[in-house]
């Protein structure tokens, strides 16, 4: 049997840069979507169909064509459910062209009807003001949507009340929130004053948090490793605006928002060591961000940094280097923001008590060097602050918890000394020395330093890497206390963080 072609209808509405258009001809009833679909996108014909089912409405008895252009960029999720049967109804003439000819238009559809979160929200709201259009999605989203600016919003809880929001029957409430105090830290960090004894490394975690410098710390077991890198949290500056948009977006397009939408905290990621390169880099379906990125501003904490695979740990030289990551597919071809600050923690040897007489096995201390070798010379050269962690002493713990120094005094010198990096790279782009181009910083170098650093460079073959590492991590020692220039002292205390060895 030939169809009859007899009326073709269009309507356009973008998602996130995808047009819909939608041809209805008179025909064998059909339902198809184009335009290099996954199984996802393809199953929105069928949420469609239940979703308009249970608002009392049928498709038409038409040949209906879905293409989501361009035809050559794959698309995937079930962010297109919402804009097709928009494009769908304005085809059908239940709602005016209109309605959605400004509309960016993203969502996922129940088979009740509902509009449900999808992914990527955040990211559609700053295309949809960019281009002055308008941004619907779904309620759960609102707040998120919201953090891109003075837009319009509509946000239903039902594709039935955006219709009846169209036709005049229904009026969407406005969306509404309170901007968050970015000041504040959650008290689910912790205290530094729950952490008895370790007064070196309590120093060097002080330092790193400064100049947001890469550290590793190595220790036997139950030493307080993971407990000293989980309240590193709490002696960070807080975010920025600025930062917290841009982590934000990145967290909106891996899917994992919170309901207030912005995210007013510095990431804490801490995955274990099975994870495997995606999970720590990002791909797969989608190429969607890994751990490095959603840490971006904040902290990647690897425990038992040898027991990660080889492969994953050395992706991760690019982001530590350049503060982004690449991620390359046959099918896409994506850079995320990295801009993390590393804190790893491993023992000694396999065994974890090598130097421990009476606890460390026959193999030492060679088994020792053959646990460090898993890791690269390249990665360890990226690495700022090699800080032994030794056993807590018996009269450690006799210490009263109000004598040890609280995280909120550590904050106060971190905070001054991120102020004065603030304000000497305010031009140029960095936020902190970690940031910052070491050859900008030798002329901050006085005489004394000059020569005790030449003189170790030398004796200790350090790479060019290092010798700058050296000189930023000394102008870090020298923020916190205050001084214009790096002296000899600044530039000692940096060596003896530094693996040379």
């Amino acid at each position: 049997m030939q169809a009859n072609i007899e009326t073709v209808s269009f309507i356009g509405i973008s998602a996130i840069g995808i047009d819909v258009q939608i041809q209805m001809l008179n025909g064998l009833p059909a339902f198809t979507i184009v335009g290099l679909p996954d199984k996802t996108v393809a199953e929105s014909r069928e949420r469609i169909r239940a979703c308009l089912f249970s608002m009392g409405i049928s498709l038409p008895a038409k040949r209906i064509t879905v293409n989501l252009a361009p035809a050559d960029v794959q698309k995937e999720g079930s962010h297109y459910d919402l804009p097709i049967a928009l494009a769908l109804l304005a085809a059908m003439e239940i709602i005016h062209r209109d309605d959605v000819a400004d509309i960016i238009a993203v969502g996922e559809l129940s088979l009740s009807g509902a509009v449900t979160r999808v992914p990527g929200v955040l990211p559609a709201a700053i295309y949809a003001k960019s281009k002055n259009k308008a941004i619907v999605c779904p309620e759960e989203c609102a707040q998120e949507a919201l953090w891109a600016g003075e837009n319009s919003i509509l946000a239903p809880k039902t594709l039935l009340s955006l219709v009846n929001h169209f036709k005049g029957e229904q009026i969407l409430p406005k969306i509404t929130t309170q901007p968050p105090d970015l000041s504040k830290h959650s008290s689910g960090f912790g205290c530094f004053s729950d952490i008895k004894g370790q007064l070196m490394a309590k120093r060097a975690m002080e330092i790193a948090a400064a100049g947001a410098h890469n550290m590793l710390m190595l220790g036997p077991p139950g030493v307080g490793k993971s407990l000293l890198a989980s309240r590193i949290p709490s002696i960070l500056p807080p975010i920025t605006p600025e930062e917290a948009l841009e982590v934000t977006m990145i967290h909106s397009i891996a899917g994992q928002i919170t309901k207030i939408g912005l995210i007013t905290e510095r990431p804490y990621r801490a995955p274990h060591h099975s994870s495997s390169l995606v999970a720590l880099v990002g791909g797969g379906s989608g190429a969607k961000p890994g751990e490095v990125s959603l840490a971006h501003r904040g902290i990647l904490f690897l425990d038992e940094l040898p027991e990660f695979s080889r492969q994953a740990l050395e992706s991760l030289r690019q982001p530590l280097e350049a503060g982004k990551i690449t991620i390359a597919r046959a099918d896409n071809h994506v850079t995320y923001p990295a801009r993390i600050q590393l804190i790893a923690a491993m023992n000694p040897c396999r065994c974890g008590y090598m130097g421990i007489s009476g606890k460390e096995c026959n193999l030492a201390p060679r088994c020792g060097s053959d646990y460090l070798r898993k890791i690269s010379g390249p990665m360890l050269d990226r690495i700022d602050i090699f800080i032994d962690v030794p056993d807590v002493k018996v009269s450690d713990f006799a210490q009263n918890k109000e004598d040890i120094e609280k995280s909120s005094f550590i904050k106060n010198r971190v905070i001054k000394a991120r102020k004065i990096q603030s304000e000497r790279y305010k031009n140029l782009g960095f936020a902190t020395n970690a940031e910052a181009n070491g050859h900008e910083l030798e002329h901050h170098l006085s005489k004394p330093a000059v020569e005790i650093l030449h003189k170790c460079i030398d004796l200790a073959k350090i790479s060019a890497r290092g010798y700058y590492r050296i000189i930023k991590l000394a102008r870090t020692l020298a923020d916190t206390e205050g001084s214009d220039s790096v002296g000899s002292d600044h530039v000692s205390e940096a060596l003896s963080y530094r693996r040379i060895t």
